[in-house]
């Protein structure tokens, strides 16, 4: 049955190539939303909370501030709507799920740029 499952899984999902990002980086998703007959592209900028699952099921949360209120949208990697995946800046934090980021605000919200 595990076979079957890795099977539709390999087979029907499409692969997009998008570049490889992680917890802390700061990102730009641009995804297609359609407003009745129209389409157009929007764009989401914000930092990597976490990554999570594996293959068909993997989704990525990504957090950002909207003037005060912070706010958080969680993309499946698979997604049709998904059109391209920007890395803005890379992050050098210690965790692979970084929650403590939310209760941050100011100064101490920032992340420190991983050098190559």
């Amino acid at each position: 049955m595990a076979n079957l499952v890795d099977f539709v899984n390999n087979e029907l999902s499409t692969k997009k190539d998008f570049p490889t990002f992680g917890a802390g980086d700061t990102i730009t998703v641009y995804y297609e939303i359609k407003e009745g007959e129209k389409t157009r592209t929007q764009f989401f900028k914000g930092v990597v909370i976490q990554r999570k699952g594996a293959g068909i099921t993997e989704t990525f949360t990504i957090r950002k501030m909207s003037g005060a209120v912070g706010v958080e949208r969680i993309f499946p990697v698979n997604m049709p709507a998904l059109q391209k995946v920007e890395v803005n800046q890379r992050g050098k934090v210690r965790r692979a799920r970084i929650y403590y980021f939310r209760e941050l605000t100011g100064k101490k919200a920032k992340i420190k740029e991983r050098r190559r």
